[in-house]
């Protein structure tokens, strides 16, 4: 018997320890400030499963449990906190697309709750996660800066906003180099007055940056080059990429 409510204390202690998401705490932000009650066996029993597959990173085993919780007990605060772990567990899976469905349903269902500034954090972290390389397209990265300000807006003081600026900061950094990129690729081209526009839009919206830095010695080159584009133009003598002339 005593084994038995050491085992339910540990539980609890371990369900509203501080510690992050990673540990299986966060069960403190569902109690609505009431004290929680010792779990019956058959849910410490789903809990005490949840949190080793979780812990040892069997993904799928441990949404499974979570899951359980979540239907079984909807009446307590664990089928809130195991609502939150299933987005969680999408994470640490690298599903970020599937992640962010279940954080911002948790968000649209729950706008007042405290684990909110976490779950927009989250939100914006599964984006980051998702950026693709300069290259490429970048609405991922926009989506990472949009939540990760978001998250600053809304609660300044929240624990993640460090994380938060220092990512929107290398966000901003993977913007201006698909910037760059785009300009350069327009230059080789030959379509010049596209490059030089392309180059404005860089130094005005990312001046902060390291691609800004690299652009600014290229603005007269590209200038020069627009102006004769443009002459060009206006005279009809001006030729596409393929050394063809524009109709």
């Amino acid at each position: 018997m005593k084994a038995k409510i050491a085992l339910l204390l540990g539980i609890c202690l371990l369900l509203t320890a501080c510690g992050g998401p990673k540990e299986g705490g966060l069960l403190s932000w569902f109690k609505g400030g009431q004290k929680a009650e010792a779990p019956d066996p058959q849910l410490s029993e789903l809990i005490n499963r949840a949190l080793k597959y979780y812990r040892k990173g069997y993904w799928e085993m441990a949404e499974e449990a979570f899951r359980a919780i979540r239907d079984r007990y909807p009446d307590t605060p664990y089928a809130l906190w195991a609502e939150l772990k299933l987005a969680d567990c999408k994470f640490y899976a690298r599903k970020y697309l599937e992640a962010i469905v279940l954080y911002e349903e948790f968000e649209k269902l729950h706008p007042t709750n405290e684990a909110i500034p976490y779950v927009i954090f989250q939100i914006g972290t599964c984006y980051y996660k998702l950026m693709l390389s300069p290259d490429r397209d970048q609405s991922f990265t926009k989506k990472a800066i949009e939540n990760y300000e978001r998250l600053l807006q809304r609660f300044p003081d929240s624990p993640y906003t460090l994380e938060a600026r220092k990512r929107i900061k290398e966000c901003r950094e993977r913007l201006g180099e698909h910037e760059l990129y785009v300009a350069k690729f327009y230059f080789r081209t030959k379509r010049y007055r596209a490059a030089y526009w392309r180059l404005l839009y860089l130094l005005q919206t990312y001046p902060d940056t390291r691609a800004a830095a690299k652009a600014r010695p290229l603005t007269q080159k590209y200038y020069a080059k627009a102006q004769e584009e443009t002459r060009a133009l206006a005279q009809g003598t001006l030729k596409d990429f393929w050394g063809q002339p524009y109709r």
